[in-house]
């Protein structure tokens, strides 16, 4: 029996998030289903790659070799799913959170329009390149630092931060909030894909805990159960609108900057155009959040 593709893709969930818990929720399956397709891989391979112990997960010598093979492959297969893609007139995007947050459906609706035939297709996934590396987006929007250097960047804009609060603590009631008022609170961090580290605090200001989550869905949950607080991306307020959850400006945190990520050596086609039409809304808005933010101009008491 020839190893099988899900199985590679379950095999680097696993090495990528560090437990089979992990990778279940990358792959949104079970945590058991996960075990079961990293046996059926050992048993295809006739040899052991992961050792397990209640403390450790590890490579095998035989698992360090196979990681690297199976990431080749599964770049080879993601190249074939874009090329398909491609001819059938669709441009995927992936995301992690928010895609394009307030201007999501209207770059859709403009680039279908100046590029007949063509269609953008927004996909979440929540791994550190969107879907782009898994195969299962063509380029992706990303606000984290990207330090993979088999792919092509380009800044798009950036997103002011956003707390997220339950609608019944007492923080709501502002119209802004600040760094320091995370202090002493537990903060929900996505370290996958989230924007939110412990560097944006410094230790008089910092939050008392974090609290680990996977993905936007378990993040809101959390935060309206009032279990956590959370920080994030202008996007994710826009995307995202929760019962029981209110957004509130943090009015001193720097700004999240916005990424767009592809393929460098098979970049797709019309990527210069869209690059283009991404950077001008985020300028737009810019512009227009500027304005708003500008005191009235005074009129003399003279002119009539």
């Amino acid at each position: 029996m020839d190893p099988e593709v899900r199985q590679l893709r379950t095999l680097l969930a696993v090495v990528d998030a560090g437990t089979f818990t992990g990778a279940a929720a990358v792959l949104h399956t079970s945590q058991a289903s996960v075990s079961r397709t990293v046996a059926a891989l050992e048993r295809a391979l006739g040899a052991r790659v992961l050792r397990r112990t209640t403390r450790e997960l590890a490579l095998t010598t035989v698992g360090t070799s196979v990681v690297g093979h199976a990431r080749r492959v599964l770049e080879e297969v993601a190249a074939m799913q874009r090329a398909a893609e491609q001819a059938r007139g669709e441009l995927r995007v992936g995301y992690a959170w928010a895609a394009l947050g307030r201007h999501t459906t209207a770059v859709q609706r403009h680039w279908a329009a100046d590029h007949p035939g063509s269609a953008l297709v927004f996909v979440q996934s929540n791994t550190p390149t969107a879907g782009l590396t898994e195969g299962s987006a063509d380029v992706c929007v990303l606000r984290r630092t990207v330090e993979d250097p088999r792919l092509g960047t380009a800044l798009l804009g950036t997103e002011q931060r956003y707390a997220a609060l339950a609608a019944d603590d007492p923080l709501a009631r502002r119209r802004s909030v600040r760094l320091a008022d995370f202090a002493g609170r537990t903060v929900a961090v996505d370290g996958l894909t989230g924007t939110t580290t412990s560097e944006l605090w410094s230790p008089p200001t910092a939050p008392a805990a974090t609290r680990a989550v996977r993905g936007v869905d378990e993040w809101l949950t959390l935060i309206a159960a009032g279990q956590a607080v959370g920080l994030t991306a202008e996007g994710t307020a826009v995307q995202h609108p929760r019962p029981g959850v209110v957004y509130r400006r943090v009015r001193d945190a720097p700004p999240v900057p916005v990424w767009l990520a592809w393929w460098a050596d098979s970049p797709p086609p019309g990527l210069g155009p869209l690059v283009g039409l991404l950077r001008d809304r985020y300028a737009a808005r810019l512009a227009s959040a500027r304005k708003t933010a500008a005191p009235p101009a005074q009129v003399p008491q003279n002119v009539r």
